[in-house]
């Protein structure tokens, strides 16, 4: 069967459909509802079947004879270690940790944050919440005590758990204190954290709330996995949201076990005893769906990698992870391999290796820009797929399906709708837009298995910002426009939410933190374009008058400021002072004409702009 047939299978006949894809995977009791509306325009996938993703993602390779394989690689070239789980060992660690957390009173349906790096520790932390029902929100550990603090009001975890520190290249960044400031600041108190003691930090215990991961361990009795409803929540994961306020996107555990286990075989190919490398963080949502659970729910070997592309040591650190561990998949994002090539332009350090064993490279998290695309083919000789989707989707809307068929690439667009998603462009008006024009991107509802089924705590934001703002389809945030032959093209973001290295931050809450600083009379944020970043913010500042501080000052304090609000992975290293910035006469900023101006893109002066004067005034700011 062929791409379209599939296609056009998954549209016309879901229930079917997705009920094949369902006996995929292990069920405790398998559904007998395949599909459940709801009334607030979305449903519920596999409603009356029960299963446990802990024991999808490993009990259930045991059974299949897996028990000996390798299920994790560890490779930390910033430690210097190197070592591995098999499939039964990664399970028993599970197993107790689950234990660990049962005896401290952790219960079905609490949840818990973890607050961790790149270390097999926290992917054991996932699955045991996951093995005990307990809903696990892992938040990336390089931002800020004030973002974790959100987090924790946001989410009134029953307990975290954290590490010593986190080692960004060479350094160290301790992650406790951080952790113990964030729980000073936020109204919800934790009941106790789990402290994983790494040896290049020791971190400080409070008694009678703090406990040693190891001793816990020690004294822990291994447990089984429960049964949860396939509607139950697996996780929380937060993305940043246009006002500041970050959204928690709740991942159920039916649907997320069922698409991500289709999901591996048709968007990459992948079978069990493959060794599959998402070079990303579990942080955020590729390393949820791709380092954790895709691989294990589908018997592969994932790599866990500590490191970068590039300064641990060298341009040469991802293929010589694909050398010494024989991976045959590899997903990262375009930023990624902008920065290997910025430092190895002639692709020397890849010669150095022998990377025979990889059969595709994958990149998604941003646009896959065509120089990028052309170095990578040209010198890997590789099938290099785009690929999109978003945090609130789980897995790829659109695809290169090899898993089904390989279809031609047109460098800049992802290809063609994977089944399932029933993508449309619609004009501003929410009608469908002619066939290459450009527009507002959407997704027919219902969407498939795995995509978010509402915000934690707030079904109405769910609503209000996915399916209210073009009736009868979810809002994707993204434009681009479908060609001829079907292909989909994105061309970016139609919110404020800007795509740093393929992380979304939102410039709303950066503006915030601008705000804040006392010289400032009033700011914005736009997303400039940067060659290696994808995207890179960049602050409009209009100081109070009378204020006698320096641009240069003032760009430095603003930098810290976000850098301690909101974390480094911001990126935040430019601010301008100007004296007025362009709006509309209703007071709107046109924050799209001045990201037109900062990336040197011809613009429109809007009929609505107050003054028309002030845009060539923001472009020679820019200039200089």
């Amino acid at each position: 069967m062929g791409y379209h047939s599939e296609f056009q299978r998954s549209i016309e006949h879901p229930d079917d459909f997705w009920r094949e894809q369902s006996e995929l995977i292990n069920w405790m009791t398998p559904p007998s509802v395949i599909w459940q509306p709801k009334s607030n325009g979305h449903g519920e996938w596999f409603p009356d079947g029960t299963l446990n993703s802990s024991d999808v993602a490993l009990d259930a390779n045991i059974r299949a004879g897996r028990g000996d394989q390798k299920a994790i690689i560890y490779d930390s070239p910033v430690t210097g270690q190197v070592s591995h789980l098999t499939y039964r060992e990664l399970t028993d660690q599970v197993a107790l940790f689950a234990g660990a957390l049962l005896d401290r009173g952790v219960e079905k349906g609490d949840r818990v944050i973890i607050y961790m790096p790149m270390i097999p520790e926290t992917i054991i932390a996932m699955l045991a919440c996951a093995r005990i029902g307990a809903v696990h929100s892992v938040v990336f550990g390089g931002f800020a005590a004030r973002e974790l603090a959100v987090r924790i009001d946001d989410a009134t975890p029953r307990a975290i758990v954290t590490a010593s520190c986190g080692i960004e290249v060479q350094k160290l960044i301790a992650y406790k204190p951080l952790v113990d400031d964030a729980i000073e600041m936020a109204s919800h108190k934790p009941e106790y954290c789990v402290v994983f003691q790494r040896p290049q930090v020791t971190a400080e215990l409070t008694p009678g709330r703090d406990h040693d991961w190891h001793q816990l361990m020690a004294n822990a009795k291994p447990t089984g996995a429960v049964p949860v409803k396939a509607t139950d929540p697996l996780y929380i994961l937060y993305t940043s949201g246009t006002t500041g306020k970050p959204k928690g996107v709740v991942r159920d555990n039916g649907g997320h076990a069922v698409a991500l286990r289709y999901s591996m075989n048709v968007v990459y190919g992948a079978k069990a005893g493959d060794v599959f490398w998402a070079a990303s963080d579990v942080g955020w949502v590729v390393g949820h769906s791709y380092i954790v659970y895709g691989p294990l729910f589908s018997g592969c070997t994932s790599v866990l990698f500590e490191g970068k592309p590039v300064k641990t040591p060298d341009a040469g650190a991802f293929w010589r992870v694909c050398q010494d561990h024989k991976v045959n998949l590899l997903f990262t994002a375009p930023t990624a391999f902008r920065a290997v090539r910025k430092e190895d332009p002639e692709a020397d350090k890849l010669k150095q290796y022998d990377t025979r064993s990889l059969r595709t490279i994958f990149l998604a998290g941003e646009r896959l820009d065509p120089p990028t695309y052309d170095w990578l083919t040209e010198h890997t000789g590789l099938p290099v797929l785009d690929h999109w989707w978003q945090t609130e989707t789980g897995w790829a809307i659109c695809c290169n399906p090899i898993g089904i068929e390989a279809l031609p690439v047109k460098a800049g667009s992802p290809t063609v709708p994977t089944p399932g998603f029933n993508v449309q462009v619609v004009n501003h008006k929410g009608q469908p837009a002619r066939q290459g024009d450009q527009g507002q991107v959407v997704v027919k509802l219902p969407l498939p298995p795995g995509c978010m089924t509402t915000v934690w705590g707030d079904d109405t934001r769910f609503v209000k910002t996915y399916l209210q703002p073009v009736a009868g389809y979810y809002s994707s945030g993204d434009g681009g426009y479908i060609d001829e032959d079907g292909y989909v093209f994105i061309m970016g973001r139609t919110d404020d939410v800007i795509n740093v290295s393929g992380h979304r931050l939102s410039t709303g809450q950066m503006e915030e933190v601008i705000a804040a600083h006392p010289a400032v009379a009033e700011c914005c944020v736009v997303g400039a374009r940067d060659e290696l970043k994808g995207q890179v913010p960049l602050g409009l500042v209009i100081v109070k008058d009378g204020a006698t501080i320096t641009q240069d000052e003032l760009e430095e304090e603003l930098i810290d400021m976000v850098r301690d609000r909101i974390g480094a992975v911001a990126y935040f290293r430019q601010a301008l002072i100007v004296d007025r910035l362009p709006k509309t006469r209703s007071g709107k900023i046109l924050r799209r004409v001045i990201r037109q101006i900062a990336d040197g893109e011809s613009y429109s002066v809007p009929s609505t702009i107050d003054d028309p004067a002030i845009l060539e005034e923001i472009s020679q700011h820019l200039k200089h």
